[in-house]
């Protein structure tokens, strides 16, 4: 049986609980063993390196030297990591060796909660299987983004809350490799209500389950 760890707390903005609870319902309806965390110390546990998947839920926050020390040895090692919005990749600002792994450090957002497309650039990929680009309202995040991510989707900026990045492309979805691990994420879901929108739930819940180590 694969095996989970969800880490969950931070910034509570993100909904942290509420996401930990659906991702707990896929992972179980997945067939996998599920335990959660709401302290980071959990990264430190030595056992996290027998998983086959982790998703940290942990917007902000910090995370100590021994932890991120742990948490990327294990997905060096093959151990999967996958999550959405700044529950990944606004975690733990402080911490490059975490940002290396996840291949994107969000930066800004301009206009906050807008209208927006997100354009499917690789439909080919299992992960996006029968999903066409589709419009979305959410925080548009801006992020700062590793070359080697494999994007999966984009989105593209107007220009009308911050006229300077009219008409930039920015990845919304990717898959990468860290070490042996796989790492999937997706900057959608700013609140546990847009587990709703169809697209984004498959995109999401698809991602985990490329990202997990067969046991």
């Amino acid at each position: 049986m694969r095996s989970a760890l969800i880490v969950y707390g931070g910034w509570e903005g993100h909904d942290p609980e509420e996401c930990a609870a659906i991702y707990r319902r896929w992972l179980h309806e997945d067939g996998y063993s599920v335990r959660t965390a709401t302290e980071t110390s959990a990264f430190a546990d030595p056992s996290i390196h027998d998983l086959s998947l982790i998703i940290p839920i942990y917007t902000m926050s910090k995370i100590a030297a021994e932890e991120v020390a742990n948490l990327t040895k294990a997905v060096e090692g093959g151990v999967g990591l996958a999550g959405h919005h700044g529950g990944m990749s606004d975690a733990f600002r402080e911490a490059v060796d975490y940002q290396f792994m996840v291949g994107g450090q969000w930066v800004a957002h301009p206009g906050n909660i807008i209208d927006f497309k997100v354009d499917v650039t690789k439909p080919d990929d299992p992960i996006m299987a029968g999903i066409s680009s589709f419009p979305y309202t959410s925080e548009q995040y801006y992020m700062h983004v590793d070359p080697s991510n494999e994007v999966l989707a984009t989105t593209t900026f107007t220009g009308e809350h911050a006229p300077w990045i009219d008409g930039v492309v920015m990845p919304v979805v990717w898959k990468r490799r860290h070490g042996a691990g796989r790492v999937f994420h997706s900057t959608l879901g700013h609140s546990a209500k847009e587990f709703d929108v169809p697209e984004m739930a498959t995109i999401l819940r698809r991602g985990m389950n490329w990202a997990a180590r067969e046991e």
